[in-house]
């Protein structure tokens, strides 16, 4: 489930654990579940990283992205994965165990993984900007100009909650953020994107912005399924900030006279409030 607010408060939980630091070893936890996808094999993986000072600790769209001189590690947490500082929700679930030294003082990170659905990748900078250039993702969420949004979303004809979904055309903004941001800004799920207004487009990009930032204010939403958990295994709280996701049957808080529908779009559930988002 972790979306850019997730993401975004793991990589500011795990970034003083690891910045700065120097990578003793990258350790695989003892693990009989669905094993994640590693590239390389991991001795090579290992090998190449062993060592190495952690020069930064980023966040590209979904992924968390570790940058050392030579090398970059992308962990893409995709349904239920997450980096921790202590206290996973489960041992049997650990994945990897990232050993830091810096002086006297050490650290660890882990990797956990419920359904084993995460990828860890290592490339070199350059591998990086092939695999995750703008040409295979678009400009991120936060930083994405309203001009420059209204002009990908008229590029296409597909519904704007499922164009809202599509990485290459804006990046990290996920299934649950984008039924709240389209829900805040008034607009149908429904609507073809290419025949949004201006004004309509501003709508949205002001939502977005404003509630992405405020999900990462509130480190983000854990659901009922308790997975998401940030750096300390805490929960996050934006959930209780929800007007729509997940709320199918119960009266809107915003017009208080309509209910929340459910629809399916592209595979994935839709929440909006009927009185609200008019097409």
């Amino acid at each position: 489930m972790p979306e850019l607010p997730e993401v975004e408060t793991m990589v500011r939980g795990i970034r003083p654990a690891m910045q700065g630091y120097k990578l003793v070893e990258l350790r695989a936890c003892p693990c009989t579940k669905k094993p994640l996808s590693v590239t390389p094999a991991l001795n090579e993986f290992t090998q190449r990283v062993r060592g190495q000072k952690v020069e930064a600790v980023e966040r590209k769209a979904k992924r968390i992205v570790i940058r050392f001189k030579e090398d970059v590690i992308v962990f893409e947490p995709r349904m239920t994965g997450l980096a921790l500082l202590s206290d996973p929700p489960s041992l049997e679930h650990l994945r990897f165990e990232f050993c830091l030294s810096r002086g006297k003082q050490k650290q660890s990170v882990w990797i956990w993984d419920r359904r084993g659905l995460g990828t860890l990748r290592l490339m070199s900078h350059q591998e990086f900007d092939v695999a995750l250039g703008e040409h295979v993702l678009g400009p991120d969420a936060l930083e994405i100009s309203v001009d420059e949004l209204l002009a990908r979303l008229k590029e296409t004809k597909r519904a704007i909650k499922v164009a809202l979904l599509d990485q290459k055309l804006v990046a990290g903004v996920g299934n649950l953020y984008a039924s709240e941001i389209l829900h805040e800004a008034r607009i149908s799920p429904k609507t073809e994107a290419a025949k949004l207004s201006r004004q309509r487009v501003d709508r949205i990009h002001k939502a977005m912005n404003r509630i992405l930032h405020e999900a990462i204010q509130y480190e983000g939403s854990t659901l009922n399924d308790g997975t998401y958990r940030n750096a300390l295994n805490q929960n996050g709280s934006y959930q209780n900030k929800h007007c729509v996701y997940a709320k199918e049957g119960e009266p809107c808080k915003t017009c208080e006279t309509s209910s929340i529908r459910r629809i399916v779009q592209a595979q994935r559930s839709t929440f909006y409030c009927p009185k609200c988002q008019k097409r």
